[in-house]
């Protein structure tokens, strides 16, 4: 009796290991995929937890400019990417946050990612776009007040004085170019290509326009979502920004910065993505009543 007890004893501890070891790989599958874990990332420029007076790094410039007419002190010559947080508050994200808010509460994609033109009017709802300055009327006057306007314009220039300063550029020739838009992401399935965020791109080669990309985050990676990091595509070493609401990151348009955005797992996660260009043909005005 002995002689069968112990090979069973020995089975079932032998199992009840297996089984623990299978929870704890579980468990730590369940929580990558929480915190929205990838493993192509091998380097963070910018933590969620860090404040940076301001990060910048100088990557060579690829041929994108060269197929567009150039403007001589404007178009890339150097060329990179930065990150800071100190140019927008906190607050001053909030409050931009809730204009977004205010906005996609008029409609919103079926998809996971939903987008708020303050300048075209362009707002997503359901499968389609509509302009809600047409759709909506004077009613719009209702949803967003001059206060609105005037902070979003004043947040935008000092955006635009950031990148022209980081690039030795006069801010002065930059101008503001479409499409520069809210954009509002979850987890909810994909319905249609424009919810399909998640891949990798190039600015210039996408819209042309493009000479210099911004992008104001207005909520928290792991705080207010999961997933979602802003990804630059580099072969064999990526790198990534981790949103935190105020934090502006910015970078040269062409494919020397290839990028994407993770999917985001859980929670929502809330952009403002701020386009320049050189080509005053390309400029558009800032959002007015």
């Amino acid at each position: 009796t002995k002689s069968v007890q112990a090979p069973r004893e020995v089975q079932t501890k032998w199992l009840r290991t297996a089984v623990l070891g299978a929870c704890a790989v579980l468990a730590g599958l369940l929580l990558w995929s929480r915190l929205g874990g990838d493993d192509s990332i091998t380097e963070v420029l910018a933590h969620r937890s860090e404040i940076l007076p301001g990060r910048f790094i100088e990557v060579p410039c690829s041929e994108d400019y060269d197929s567009h007419r150039r403007f001589e002190g404007c178009s890339p010559r150097k060329c990179g990417r930065g990150v800071t947080d100190t140019v927008i508050s906190r607050d001053e994200a909030q409050r931009i946050r809730s204009i977004a808010e205010k906005g996609l509460s008029l409609g919103g994609s079926d998809g996971g990612a939903s987008i708020l033109d303050l300048h075209s009017g362009a707002l997503s709802v359901g499968k389609h776009f509509v302009n809600l300055y047409r759709y909506f009327g004077d009613k719009i006057q209702t949803v967003f007040s001059e206060e609105d306007f005037q902070l979003y314009r004043d947040v935008r220039q000092r955006v635009q004085l950031t990148v022209a300063q980081a690039f030795g550029i006069s801010a002065s020739a930059l101008h503001l170019t479409k499409p520069t838009f809210f954009s509002r992401i979850n987890s909810t399935q994909a319905r249609t290509a424009h919810d399909e965020y998640w891949h990798a791109h190039v600015d210039k080669v996408t819209y042309g326009s493009f000479d210099y990309t911004s992008l104001l985050y207005l909520s928290d990676y792991l705080d207010d979502f999961g997933g979602g990091r802003f990804v630059f595509v580099e072969e064999g070493a990526n790198k990534t920004v981790e949103p935190r609401a105020g934090r502006v990151s910015f970078f040269t348009s062409g494919s020397e910065n290839l990028h994407r955005v993770e999917k985001v797992h859980w929670g929502t996660r809330y952009a403002v993505t701020i386009a320049f260009t050189c080509n005053p043909d390309h400029g558009i005005a800032d959002p007015a009543f």
